[in-house]
């Protein structure tokens, strides 16, 4: 894990994001105690949230009802606010 200074991370900071991009996390501190991680972000997938709401209670019927009359009432709306010429 590299670790750099806030000033570094400043000015260097198109760098430290290549860095983060290839994979590496990378620390900055500022007067010598660790303020930030920075790290690859974890691609959010239909299978992890499948799996993060593994063994969660499925919603009752009440808000069934109540998400599906609130979704009966939204109409799309057609006309466009800047029309071309």
């Amino acid at each position: 894990m590299k670790t750099v200074t806030a000033t570094q991370a400043s000015r260097g900071f198109s760098d430290l994001l290549d860095a983060v991009e290839h994979g590496e996390t990378v620390q900055v501190t500022r007067a010598g105690h660790v303020v930030a991680e920075i790290r690859p972000a974890v691609p959010s997938t239909g299978r992890a949230l499948r799996a993060a709401l593994t063994g969660l209670p499925r919603l009752d019927d009440a808000l069934m009802s109540d998400i599906a009359a609130a979704t009966s009432l939204l109409t799309a709306d057609e006309s466009d606010p800047w029309p071309v010429d």
